[in-house]
């Protein structure tokens, strides 16, 4: 870690790096964000709005509306978030060999929007749903490098924390809008699955013209600059800190269970009307929304480390809730604000830790190594969850996912060590 404004500073390795303060206008932008992170936080809010009006009844689809066993759901939504791992590398490492960061991610774009009303057209097909819902997740993992590169690059290091939050809030707006616009279409028509599919079509569309039109598309390194190979990409596991935290966040990815599983178990619980079940990602989506930006300002001030376990931490007490007897509304409230918590205190914050480390031209390439061992976790975890839950009901499935999580976050605090000191505000900092 450095201290913001100065010019250079020394990698693990003892090369000269230049720090993110050289780049045009960073000082400036700094205190207000920046274009970049505002014009991607758009386009994320539209994309989002997009995919999680399809997420929020993808469990219920499959589950209810075409009888899948938990197993097989849990390989499609392993599928759905893991398959990623196998392109993130790939799109980040092509967006600094380029240096064209918005090309890229646009492309990853329009994947995911294209590949919507093929959803429809699948019908019950396991085939053609897992071969459509990959191309959705290939969409997302060649685009989220480069997105978050951009954003990582367009402020100085002391509000790479902020700067996140407030993409990933209004990204989680639209994550707010999409299960609200999925519920209102099953609600005025009978298995509007149809409809659900075609209107996020749409509005992922929108999402890609926004990034066409208002995301800076000019290079990201100078003419001449070297271009990094995928050797001296990979060379980044070299930096102890970097491997450390690409090991933490694997092993967490490993125990992390889906969303739609814990939407399901609290439909089992409650005995939610269908017509409701959208709803289920309201309550995570506002906690997240409401604490982001704070979660991202505290975590520049105080270091990143201490908010991304806590976060983790959030997410065993809400597998818990599930093991504990609370009924109705208490069960219903408490387990999708600690959700929520979860994904204010690690989603962004994970890259901001990660960020600064990484050396300018190779960022995209780093951030998505550290993505890809991510999902490659989840993509595990979420077929083994489905097993368990097949094998041994719902109860002993999260007991077991709960207290391994938990193990985890104390070998994850290890791992992760302390910042040498969190960088200080800018003056003008509101």
């Amino acid at each position: 870690m450095y201290l913001a404004g100065s010019k250079t500073r020394q990698d693990e390795g003892g090369s000269a790096v230049h720090a993110s303060s050289d780049s045009k206008g960073v000082g400036r932008r700094a205190a207000g964000v920046g274009s970049t992170a505002i014009a991607l936080g758009v386009v994320s809010l539209l994309t989002d709005l997009s995919s999680e009006m399809v997420t929020a009844v993808l469990p219920l689809y499959l589950v209810v509306g075409l009888g899948m066993s938990p197993l097989a759901f849990g390989f499609l939504d392993g599928l759905y978030n893991g398959v990623t791992a196998f392109v993130r590398l790939l799109g980040g490492h092509v967006a600094d060999r380029w240096s064209r960061h918005k090309l890229v991610a646009g492309i990853g774009y329009g994947l995911s929007a294209v590949c919507k009303p093929f959803l429809l057209l699948s019908g019950a097909s396991t085939t053609a749903l897992s071969a459509t819902l990959a191309v959705d997740r290939i969409g997302k993992g060649i685009r989220t490098a480069p997105r978050d590169a951009l954003i990582s690059l367009s402020v100085d290091d002391a509000h790479q924390g902020r700067a996140f939050g407030v993409h990933r809030a209004m990204d989680t707006a639209g994550a707010l809008l999409g299960p609200l616009a999925a519920f209102a279409l099953l609600w005025m028509m009978t298995d509007a699955f149809d409809a659900v599919f075609m209107v996020s079509f749409c509005v992922a569309t929108l999402g890609v013209l926004v990034l066409i039109a208002f995301v800076p598309g000019a290079k990201t390194a100078p003419a001449g600059a070297p271009r990094p190979t995928l050797r001296e990409t990979l060379g980044i596991l070299a930096e102890p800190r970097f491997r450390r935290l690409l090991i933490a966040a694997t092993i967490l990815g490993l125990v992390t269970v889906g969303d739609g599983f814990l939407y399901l178990g609290l439909q089992e619980r409650l005995q939610l009307d269908a017509a409701f079940f959208p709803l289920l990602p309201l309550g995570s989506a506002l906690v997240y929304l409401a604490l982001a930006v704070p979660m991202g300002r505290l975590a520049d001030r105080i270091g990143r480390r201490l908010p991304f376990l806590l976060g983790n931490l959030a997410l065993v007490g809400a597998y818990s809730t599930l093991l504990l007897p609370f009924e109705g509304p208490v069960l219903l409230v408490l387990l999708l604000a600690l959700l929520g918590v979860f994904y204010a205190a690690t989603d962004g914050v994970l890259m901001a830790l990660a960020g600064p480390g990484i050396p300018r031209e190779r960022r995209a390439g780093g951030l998505a190594l550290l993505q890809t061992g991510q999902a490659t976790g989840r993509l595990f975890a979420a077929v083994l969850f489905g097993a368990a839950w097949t094998l041994w009901g719902v109860t002993a499935a999260f007991a077991v996912a709960a207290a391994l999580l938990l193990a985890v976050v104390a070998v994850a605090a290890v791992l992760i060590r302390p910042e040498s000191g969190a960088a200080p505000a800018q003056a003008g900092d509101a």
